[in-house]
């Protein structure tokens, strides 16, 4: 789930906190470190050079002796069994005794080797109460500038997380402006949010209006196109009831009919395509055959002619609930794309419990044609065929709409393949009868 603003600063100031703790512990423990050697160096030399001085004024000069320091002298070329077992052999500087809390100073001079050894407790203690002191100070400091900090970021930024819940809260076909005035925002919204407040407002007004233009083009384009269809639709039914119409006449005004018949289905496909998603269209139950059979029948003229048979197999077709006319619009546009480019052959309509394939033997098309064939208004150099294009452009788009995927499988001379599937939770009701035996 995606974080918010607020949300990421947030942990982006517990993470800034966090990572400023381990540095400031680690260098505060380093330079604690670093202070109790140098200033056990130092001490532990100003003793040594003060017994050498003492020394060379006096031979039978005493070695220091108190609660903290004990020294011992060997001299050149003496031996050192008279030392402690854990200062034999010791190379010349400061070491660490084994044991904790004791280290030795190691000085060789011509005279001999002085050794002192030094108890640390008191300095490591001291050391210790600075170190843990500097270092509550330094993460209190930084914890409160962390979280001044992180108020003031959240106080600047919670207008634009105002803003931005109220405008997801949006009806997007009538988003209420009034919401996000400047009075309204509960904090003070600065002059940046205020900008961004302005455009947000303007945007939506634009997108409103552009709604309701489409909803009035949607409306006007219906009536206006279906008017002349209607009165070309009633003006044969008129001469086809007339005895005294010709035979020849009647034939070419069934075919008017079926025009305009088709210009209606492919203007209701139009004007679904054209409404929002969410607004659902008219829709009734059918069964796909009845729509394959209508499709079939109305493209048998553009056979005559030419050496192709069209055959139907159905294998239990299923019914549907939806705008038949989408659906027509779509196996019409496989259909004729078919016949189209097939000039002989055949083509086969196969139709199954949750699928409908049309396959031709036509001129087929080559992989770069085949990757750009929903592409609208692009049409590929065939020798053969008219068109503008747009037929396999509004079949993908009507199969997106209902959740029935359109595929194309092809091969320059062999023909295409075109599948719709009717996938699960669409709009399938039932399945239809068992299968039969291929219809020629």
């Amino acid at each position: 789930m995606p974080q918010g603003l607020p949300r990421k600063i947030k942990l982006a100031f517990i993470l800034q906190a966090l990572i400023g703790s381990v540095a400031i512990t680690l260098g505060i423990l380093l330079a604690g470190l670093a202070v109790r050697h140098v200033v056990l160096e130092q001490r532990m030399q100003r003793e040594a050079d003060d017994y050498w001085a003492g020394r060379e004024r006096d031979p039978n000069y005493p070695l220091p002796r108190t609660s903290t320091t004990r020294g011992h002298f060997v001299p050149a070329g003496g031996n050192d069994s008279q030392l402690p077992l854990g200062i034999r052999n010791v190379d010349s500087g400061l070491h660490n005794l084994p044991g904790g809390g004791r280290v030795v100073l190691v000085d060789r001079r011509e005279a001999g080797t002085f050794y002192m050894i030094y108890a640390t407790d008191l300095i490591d203690e001291a050391i210790l109460y600075t170190g843990l002191f500097s270092l509550l100070f330094s993460l209190l400091t930084t914890y409160l500038i962390s979280w001044h900090t992180y108020r003031t970021s959240k106080r600047l930024v919670s207008p634009v997380s105002w803003l931005a819940n109220v405008v997801s809260q949006w009806d997007p076909r009538d988003p209420d402006t009034s919401l996000i005035e400047p009075i309204k925002f509960p904090y003070d919204p600065g002059s940046e949010v205020r900008r961004l407040s302005s455009a947000l407002s303007g945007l939506a007004e634009r997108v409103s209006d552009f709604v309701q233009r489409e909803r009035d083009f949607t409306r006007d384009a219906s009536h206006e196109l279906r008017t002349p269809l209607t009165v070309i639709r009633v003006a044969t039914d008129l001469m086809l009831a007339d005895p005294d119409t010709p035979v020849r006449a009647q034939r070419s005004l069934l075919r008017v009919q079926r025009a305009g018949r088709d210009m209606e289905a492919v203007i209701d496909a139009f004007l679904i395509l054209a409404r929002e998603s969410d607004v659902e269209p008219q829709s009734e139950e059918f069964a796909v055959r009845d729509i394959v059979d209508n499709e079939m029948e109305r493209l048998l003229p553009l056979l005559n002619g030419k050496p192709v048979e069209l055959h139907l197999y159905d294998e239990g077709g299923p019914r549907l609930v939806a705008p038949p006319h989408a659906l027509g619009v779509m196996i019409g546009n496989l259909l004729s794309n078919a016949v189209r480019f097939t000039d002989q052959g055949r083509i086969d309509v196969r139709l199954s419990r949750d699928s409908i394939e049309i396959r031709d033997t036509g001129i087929g098309m080559s992989v770069e044609t085949l990757t750009k064939a929903f592409t609208p208004f692009y049409r590929a150099d065939f020798s053969s065929g008219d068109g503008k294009g747009m037929g396999l452009s509004i079949v993908r788009r009507l199969g997106e709409r209902f959740g029935w995927p359109v595929t194309l499988t092809s091969a320059p001379g062999q023909g295409t393949t075109a599948v719709i599937r009717f996938r699960p939770g669409s709009a399938t009701v039932s399945f239809g009868p068992p299968p039969r035996r291929p219809e020629l």
